[in-house]
């Protein structure tokens, strides 16, 4: 299967390449091309910068939750029917997973992809020494193919001229565009990095306009376009959701998904994988809705910012009692990092659904890193046992971070750590799952829905 395509990657984070990959979706899109959005690691935020840009879901692509044989299926099943995919880089190009070498690295998924890298870098401060820069990292790694660069924060013409003379004499890497500095096009951030896209609205789809026409009048687009042309045919077959899981037999059980700006964290093929395992998942925003959609049989609660919008869902009473009394008629319920929260005692001394025994707060230490994790005890997400691999990114702490039967257990330099809550039938965690890594957890998940809804236990309508 042959899908043009190519990577954007950066010496180092901070160079600008959310900005150049988001533009370049952006400019792409309105010459008329569907454009496959992707991007590279666990990020939830840029991908929603990529769909406003691109019109179509933003997919990750993480070489460690899903494994490197699935990096290649997921971008076929992501990029199909698609003129050419653009994929967004994480950190510097050859930052992977911590200690074990490239894995699940920009290089990595470039490796996987046969995908030609761009490498955007941040000029700013330099001239010539950007030729020694492109020539170390364009031979580092014989099998990634440094393709082209786009130089970014360049001050003047005159500066350009340097850096394009420097390369051209340095490097023997085509320049494919050089990008003014510009403030117009700044994404605000805050404690975990750039704001979400579903947070700014109609100030979000300016700011990838604006990001669309910067890259349009800075680079040369049908030089791009023949350089992603060049990638060859992938071998791999696409990833399907209906052949990673069994459904269950009998009506679909009702799985009601939280959404919204303070829900916004979530894969794709997640929602894929429990609607193949038979399940109908019904989207809600728990900062407007007071009550959870008729008929639910289970609840997914996953990441996002409940701290940013921590009186609201206080404010919202209607649907903390409906939260916390379908946990209490025995419906499965599973939440991760923002959801944990939510469904504690109280966040930053405000009530929450009062499901957990447990308060949160935030803090200004930054958790953040993969997990190498297995399931302590049997909940509706994972039978005692299960191996899983996730990543956790969060400032705020749980008090106490793990209940009677944790959900997680993994080694850490200083010893073993336990995490999360695995009590009946609700699991909670800070612990963030790609499904298309373990997708027996949404057929267990939908299973143990169907089982709920079958019995016909009192439940919320």
């Amino acid at each position: 299967m042959n899908i043009p395509r190519l990577v954007i990657a950066a010496p180092a984070s901070g160079s600008g390449k959310t900005t150049v990959a988001t533009g370049l979706m952006a400019a792409l899109a309105a010459r008329g091309l569907a454009v496959s959005p992707h991007k590279v690691g666990p990020d939830y935020i840029d991908p929603g910068y990529h769909s406003l840009a691109a019109g179509r879901p933003g997919r990750n692509l993480d070489a460690y939750m899903c494994g490197p044989g699935q990096v290649a299926p997921l971008f076929l099943h992501g990029a199909a029917g698609a003129d050419v995919a653009v994929v967004e880089g994480v950190m510097g190009l050859f930052d992977g997973a911590s200690g074990q070498g490239e894995l699940a690295s920009t290089a990595h998924v470039a490796k996987l992809l046969r995908a030609p890298v761009v490498l955007v870098v941040d000029a700013s401060s330099q001239s010539r020494s950007v030729a020694a820069l492109v020539h170390g990292f364009a031979s580092w790694d014989p099998e990634v193919r440094l393709a082209g660069v786009i130089l970014n924060r360049v001050a003047s013409d005159r500066h350009e001229d340097l850096l394009r003379e420097a390369l051209e004499e340095g490097s023997g890497v085509p320049v494919l565009g050089s990008v003014r500095r510009s403030a117009a096009v700044a994404t605000p951030s805050r404690h975990l990095g750039l704001i979400p896209a579903v947070e700014r609205s109609a100030e979000a789809l300016r700011a990838v306009r604006d990001m669309g026409e910067l890259i349009a009048a800075s680079v040369d687009l049908d030089a791009v376009l023949a350089l992603a042309r060049t990638a060859p045919p992938l071998p791999d077959t696409p990833w399907d959701a209906t052949a990673e899981v069994t459904p269950v037999a009998g009506p679909r059980p009702r799985i009601a998904l939280a959404a919204g700006a303070a829900f916004s964290f979530s894969y794709a093929e997640n929602a894929e994988l429990l609607t193949a395992a038979g399940a109908e998942v019904a989207p809600f925003d728990p900062l407007h809705a007071e009550a959870l959609p008729a008929g639910t049989a289970g609840l997914v609660i996953g990441g996002g910012f409940p701290e940013m919008y921590v009186s609201e869902l206080s404010g919202n009473a209607a649907l903390r009692r409906a939260i916390g009394a379908l946990a209490l008629s025995g419906a499965p319920v599973a939440a991760e990092c923002a959801g944990l929260l939510y469904l504690g005692q109280e966040l930053d001394g405000l009530p929450m659904c009062g499901v957990l025994d447990a308060k949160a707060r935030m803090t200004e230490r930054l958790t953040l890193g993969y997990r190498e994790a297995v399931a302590l005890h049997d909940s509706p997400l994972a039978p005692a046992g299960t191996r899983v691999r996730g990543h956790e990114f969060h400032r705020t702490v749980c008090e106490p971070g793990a209940g009677e039967q944790p959900a997680w257990g993994w080694r850490t330099p200083a010893g073993p750590r336990t995490e999360g809550f695995a009590a009946g039938n609700v699991h909670a965690s800070y612990l963030h799952l790609h499904w298309a890594g373990a997708p027996q957890l949404a057929e267990h998940l939908v299973a143990g829905a169907a089982r709920f809804a079958a019995a016909g236990l009192p439940r919320r309508e």
